[in-house]
């Protein structure tokens, strides 16, 4: 997934995975998937994507900050 947030791109494909959490089977509805990225530049950004009752509806990607990031990281 690609998305332009402030002008700045942030992409699935080309950015380095850092950790990934995932919730329940594939398939089902209420689970989900949340992987955070850093891009070659060294901005951080949040992957999310789930089932129909998951939090995550929706595909999406939110950029961090590399103090929220390092929060994330602390809690997975």
């Amino acid at each position: 997934m690609k998305k332009t947030i402030c002008m700045i791109d942030y992409d699935t494909e080309t950015a380095t995975l850092i950790a990934k959490r995932t919730s329940g089977e594939f398939g089902d509805p209420a689970g989900y998937e949340e992987s955070l990225y850093r891009t070659e530049g060294g901005k951080f950004f949040l992957y999310t994507n789930g089932g129909a009752e998951s939090p995550y509806t929706k595909e999406k990607i939110k950029r961090m900050s590399a103090a929220r990031a390092n929060e994330w990281l602390g809690n997975a």
